[in-house]
């Protein structure tokens, strides 16, 4: 059975065509018997923070832009930030090592303590035993992920980064041409 708890990554495999995720990487939030919830983190999208909510702008981790979580509540504007040593309160629960999501409809002030933050435009998320099933079939690779990954200033170049560092066979799909018939 794979180990789907929250910080893994799910790395799309090159068998994953679906334009929603694509060569994306995924961190998943939550995981449990209602299904599973990540964001997408190597979509920064050409949408400004400062034009959507101007007094986050400067509490976040560059690229300072709005990423594409996500397929789900695109209209939703999702934080996630790293908080080292908060302790869980009724406003933050980390999911996985100090990161948690975060509520940017807040003012940044009554947020202490953050060390990285990151604004998504919507979430992936899965019914039940609906990613176990993509990922049985091989549409993920799970991988070991951290909140470096999840805050990394150069996501464009994330998917291969992360499959790179993997043992060679799966590190060889990080060369694996967008169209098979170009191999």
């Amino acid at each position: 059975m794979t180990d789907l708890r929250p910080g893994k990554l799910l790395v799309a495999s090159p068998v994953l065509v679906d334009p929603n995720f694509f060569r994306s990487v995924v961190v998943l939030m939550a995981h449990g018997d209602d299904g599973a919830v990540g964001v997408i983190l190597d979509r920064p999208l050409e949408a400004a923070v400062a034009t959507h909510i101007p007094v986050w702008v400067d509490h976040l981790t560059p690229p300072k832009r709005v990423f594409e979580g996500g397929p789900v509540q695109r209209e939703t504007a999702i934080g996630v930030a790293r908080r080292p040593g908060i302790a869980p309160t009724d406003d933050w629960q980390p999911a996985f090592a100090d990161v948690g999501f975060i509520d940017v409809a807040r003012d940044p002030a009554d947020v202490p303590g953050m060390a990285d933050a990151r604004v998504f435009s919507g979430y992936a998320g899965w019914g039940p035993g609906q990613l176990e099933m993509e990922t049985s079939i091989g549409s993920w690779f799970v991988l070991e992920g951290s909140a470096d990954d999840v805050f990394d200033p150069a996501p464009a170049t994330l998917w291969r980064r992360v499959l790179r560092r993997e043992p060679w066979y799966i590190a060889r799909y990080a060369n694996y041409p967008l169209d098979p018939r170009d191999n």
